[in-house]
Formats: C-alpha cells, sequence, structure tokens
C-alpha cells in the first residue's frame, strides 16, 4: 500500500486493528452459537463480549515467540478474559478465522468500490447529457471515421462502468462467505449451526463445502472483476490523453491556477492525471494473475495463498478504490472543447461523409465496385492535400459521378449521423 495512491477509508478495512477486531467478533459469535448449543457455559460466551480484548503490540509479540498468529491473538485476548477464555475457538481451526475475516473485508471493500463507481456514473450521466449533441469525430485506426458527440463517447463510458457494477455486485456476493467448519471442513468437531449463526451475524453466506478453506475460486473471480474496472478506467484515461494531445486538444484535464506542467517548459499541460491512472490500472491487473494460481492448493488446504492474499487483498482494493476517485475527478472537472471538435471534424475537406456518397451511388444503380473506385479516386486527392480540397467540390467536378450538385450537398448533412443519438441514449439511460 502506498499512502500517496490510498484513500482512509478503504485503508481502514485493513489495518491489524480492524483485522483483530473482525477476528474477535468471529470467535465470540461462535462461542455464543456453542453456548446456545449448550457446548459451553453461557456464562463465559458473556465474559468474552464483556472482558474480551487485544493489543496489537502484545499479539505481535506474542507471534515472535509461537510463529502463529491465531494462536498468538488467543493468548492476548486470553490474558484479559480469564479462565473462560478456554472456551473460545472450540473445534474451530485457523482458516474459520482468517477466511470468514477475509470474507468480512472484501465485502467491505466492495461496497465502497460500489460507493465509487455510483459517483463516476453520476459524472458520466451529466456529461453525456450536456454533451448529448456535441458533435465530434469519431476514429477508428487512430485515424477519421464519421461523425459521433461527445456525449456518444461518455455514453459509452457510463455503459461500460454500469457493466462494471453489476460484476462487482456480483462479485462481492460471491466472495462474501463463511467458513466455520473446523479441521478438513467436515465440522466432526463443531456443528454446522454455528456456521450459520456467524455468517447471519456478520452479514455472510455459508459457504457450501469448505474443505478447511473457502475456495479460492471465489476470490479469483472477485479481483479479476477488479482487473476489468481498472481495464475500462485505463481505457477512459487513455481516451482522454489522447483528446488532450497538442494537435487533437478536443479536451484536457483541469489545470489548477499555480499548477506546473515541466521542470523545464512552462508552457506544458500534461495529461499527468490520467496518465497517473493508466499505471495505476496496471498495478491492479496485475494483482489477477496471482489470485488465478491460489486456486490451486494441495488438497484440502494449504498456506501458499496466504501470503499472496495479503499483497492483494488491501493493494488491489485501496489502489482501484484511489483511481476510481481520481477518475470521477477528472471527469467532473474535465475542460471540453466543442469549437475544437468542430473544427477537427472539419479539417478534411469533408472526407467523413465519403460512405454517403458511396450508398447513394450503389441506390443509382452503380455497381458498389465502380461506385468505391469512384468515391476513393477523389478523396485521395482531398487527402493529399491534407484536406485543403473539397471532396463535394470534386465530386460534383467528377463526370463519372452521377448524382446531382443537390443530391451530393445532401450527403454532406452532419445532422443525418446523429438522427439517432437518442435512441443510443434511451438504450443507455433508460426513456427520457
Amino acid at each position: 500500500m502506498v499512502p500517496r495512491y490510498s484513500r482512509p477509508d478503504m485503508v481502514a478495512i485493513w489495518t491489524p486493528e480492524a483485522r483483530f477486531k473482525i477476528w474477535f467478533e468471529i470467535e465470540a459469535h461462535a462461542t455464543d452459537a456453542l453456548a446456545e448449543l449448550g457446548v459451553v457455559p453461557k456464562e463465559a460466551a458473556a465474559a468474552i463480549w464483556e472482558k474480551g480484548a487485544f493489543e496489537v503490540d502484545r499479539i505481535d509479540e506474542i507471534e515472535r515467540e509461537t510463529k502463529h498468529d491465531v494462536i498468538a491473538f488467543l493468548t492476548n485476548v486470553a490474558e484479559h478474559v480469564g479462565p473462560e477464555a478456554r472456551f473460545m475457538h472450540q473445534g474451530m481451526t485457523s482458516s474459520d478465522v482468517l477466511d470468514t475475516c477475509l470474507a468480512v473485508q472484501l465485502a467491505k471493500a466492495s461496497d465502497i468500490l460500489i460507493a465509487d463507481l455510483d459517483a463516476l456514473l453520476v459524472v458520466l450521466e451529466r456529461g453525456a447529457r450536456e454533451h448529448k449533441m456535441t458533435p465530434t469525430i469519431g476514429r477508428s485506426h487512430g485515424i477519421h471515421a464519421e461523425p459521433v458527440t461527445f456525449g456518444l463517447k461518455l455514453a459509452q463510458a457510463h455503459a461500460e462502468f454500469a457493466r462494471n457494477r453489476a460484476r462487482l455486485v456480483a462479485a462481492r456476493e460471491d466472495v462474501a462467505t463463511c467458513a466455520i467448519s473446523g479441521a478438513v471442513g467436515t465440522f466432526a468437531n463443531i456443528d454446522p449451526f454455528v456456521e450459520e449463526y456467524v455468517a447471519g451475524k456478520l452479514g455472510l453466506s455459508v459457504e457450501p463445502v469448505s474443505t478447511q478453506v473457502i475456495p479460492r475460486d471465489r476470490h479469483a473471480m472477485f479481483f479479476a472483476t477488479l482487473g476489468v474496472i481498472a481495464s475500462s478506467i485505463e481505457r477512459l484515461a487513455t481516451e482522454v490523453r489522447h483528446l488532450q494531445r497538442t494537435e487533437v486538444l478536443e479536451a484536457e484535464e483541469f489545470f489548477s491556477p499555480g499548477q506546473k506542467g515541466s521542470s523545464a517548459m512552462p508552457h506544458k499541460r500534461n495529461p499527468v492525471l490520467t496518465e497517473n491512472l493508466t499505471g495505476l490500472a496496471r498495478m491492479v491487473r496485475g494483482y489477477v494473475t496471482p489470485a488465478m494460481e491460489n486456486v490451486a492448493l494441495w488438497h484440502e488446504r494449504d498456506i501458499s495463498h496466504s501470503s499472496v492474499e495479503r499483497y492483494i487483498g488491501p493493494d488491489a482494493t485501496i489502489t482501484l478504490d484511489f483511481a476510481l476517485a481520481r477518475l470521477t475527478g477528472v471527469m467532473d472537472k474535465l475542460v471540453v472543447y466543442p469549437e475544437r471538435m468542430l473544427k477537427n471534424l472539419n479539417k478534411m475537406g469533408g472526407l467523413v461523409h465519403s460512405q454517403r456518397v458511396l450508398l447513394a451511388l450503389t441506390q443509382a444503380g452503380v455497381s458498389r465496385e465502380d461506385a468505391y473506385r469512384l468515391v476513393q479516386r477523389n478523396a485521395m486527392k482531398v487527402w493529399d492535400s491534407d484536406g485543403a480540397l473539397s471532396l463535394l467540390e470534386l465530386l460534383k467536378a467528377d463526370p463519372e459521378v452521377t448524382l446531382s450538385d443537390a443530391e451530393l450537398e445532401d450527403k454532406f448533412d452532419l445532422g443525418y449521423h446523429l438522427k439517432h443519438v437518442d435512441t443510443i441514449f434511451a438504450r443507455v439511460f433508460g426513456a427520457a
């Protein structure tokens, strides 16, 4: 975890204090359930809640001797609870505590990330509606293609992040599972009721077959979902970076008063935030492969996954939380230049309307091959002139082009390309 790329609410989930607090709740709730079953005295269960406490430094001290974190924790709690502490952890194994705790932490992290996505979706929808009919050039392979609107670009991003939200909700449900099943997951020494009880208290579902550890396919899907969200962040960030290039300059990150873009060149206004987002996305995706490799554990349990998750649990969620918040800020303050968009759209002498002419010629009886040849022949003249020539005027002057001047002029109407914007918006945002 890098403080520079962290926000306090997400960081708080992963602190030692937060982790041990969840451990304590798991143990205390489990003891309550055992008391209901008559396995342990109810007075002992009550004493754990009343007297139970821990100190992180003391746990660390004990662990240096025991080389076992859960035993160190139980020993420290017992120092506060007294003799009744012997009824804690009855029939349980360390994985019951560790895996259930991780499920709670990932569920809490998911809630923050879902809220992050909600905030981003609000900003994207606002921008999409504001620029719903702001014409701009669509590009394929980085080359001018046909007109779109800037609102459509933002609507696409909104639809993508809405899908990501749905994926994360599903991943949260999948990973929020409780296992209190004892050694090798057979419930031999602890009743399944305890698992159901603890799961209910912590807002988790019951793991059907835990094999002592919760199967890591759940975690693999969770971190894969974070990786997909990170890729969507990078996609939108890359779009902003391209639009901010000097020769394009259709939109740019907000440049605050007093901000500096370069230590050497005072004129620079660099897309540093979206470049940063590109890098952060790479980091989040980097945690996906270790999560996938964690799935293949030995038999009923090993701990090869443990060290991995101590890294990727905090780092992936903290980094993604920061990245989503940063992207929301970028899109909220994005500076948009509609005039530059229109200027760029018209830069190449009307080439963006070539398909309409092609189709009109085929409708007028010209073969597709001949129609393509006629339009391309004139389009290449415009291309070679860097837009100085007009495709419309060249087509009017071409004796092989059988369309009238009025018919040709009709094919260069910008509004034609925007006639289904409302339909697309209704698909993304619902009926007006």
